[in-house]
C-alpha cells in the first residue's frame, strides 16, 4: 500500500499533537509536517514532499482558506482537506473554491477522519454529512432560482418562438415593435448562453423555465 504523506496545520496545540499521534499510529500514513499557523506552514512546506494537507480554517494571522489557496497554487497535485468547526455556507464554499477537495467537521471520530483521508487520497471528495447536505440544498435552490432567470415577457416571446412564429408575428401578437422583440430575444440568448433558437429552447426546457 502506498504511503500517504500528510501535513497538519492546526493552531490548537493539544489537537495538533493528538492528530499527529493518531495519524502516525495508522499503517500507511506518515505525518511529514505539523504547523500551528499558516505562516509556519508556508515556510515549512516548501521543503517537504506531501500528498495531503489537513488544514484548520480558523488560524491566527493568515486564514486557513488563504493557506489552501497558496498550497493549491504551489502544489497543484496535492489534496487538501479542511478540518474545522465552521459549517456556514460562505466558509464551506470559500474553502472549496480555494482548492479543498474534502471538508470534515471537527468532532468527527478518529476512524471517520482516517477513512476520509484515505477516501481523499484515493480520488474522492469526502465531506461530513452536514456539509454534503448543505451543498446539495445550495444546488437545489440554485436550480429553483433558474426558473426565474427570464422575465415574464422574455418567457412569453420564447414560447412564441417555440410555436414557430416570426419576429413580426410575435411583435403583432404582443403589440410591440420587431426591434423590441429582437432585443428581448438577444437578452434571452445571453442569459441562457444560447447560440440560437433551438439552443435557447433546449436550455430553457432543461432548466425548467418552459
Amino acid at each position: 500500500m502506498e504511503n500517504m504523506r500528510v501535513v497538519i496545520v492546526e493552531d490548537d496545540e493539544l489537537l495538533l499533537k493528538n492528530l499527529g499521534l493518531l495519524l502516525e499510529g495508522e499503517p500507511g500514513i506518515s505525518v511529514v509536517g505539523s504547523f500551528a499557523s499558516a505562516e509556519e506552514a508556508v515556510s515549512g512546506m516548501k521543503k517537504l514532499t506531501f500528498d495531503i494537507l489537513l488544514a484548520d480554517l480558523g488560524l491566527p494571522g493568515e486564514s486557513g482558506i488563504e493557506l489552501i489557496e497558496w498550497t493549491k497554487e504551489k502544489f497543484p497535485d496535492s489534496d487538501i482537506m479542511a478540518h474545522t468547526v465552521f459549517d456556514d455556507r460562505d466558509t464551506v464554499f470559500a474553502a472549496i473554491k480555494a482548492g479543498a477537495s474534502g471538508y470534515i467537521l471537527k468532532g468527527t471520530t478518529p476512524r471517520e477522519l482516517i477513512e476520509a483521508l484515505h477516501n481523499l487520497h484515493g480520488g474522492g471528495a469526502p465531506m461530513s454529512p452536514k456539509i454534503a447536505r448543505a451543498m446539495i440544498q445550495e444546488f437545489q435552490n440554485r436550480k429553483y432560482n433558474e426558473q426565474y432567470l427570464l422575465t415574464p415577457r422574455e418567457k412569453e416571446i420564447l414560447l412564441s418562438l417555440e410555436k414557430g412564429l416570426t419576429y413580426t408575428e410575435i411583435a403583432d401578437s404582443l403589440n410591440i415593435s420587431p426591434h423590441t422583440v429582437h432585443t428581448h430575444i438577444k437578452n434571452t440568448y445571453d442569459k441562457l448562453h444560447a447560440t440560437g433558437r433551438m439552443s435557447a429552447l433546449r436550455k430553457a426546457r432543461r432548466k425548467g423555465i418552459i
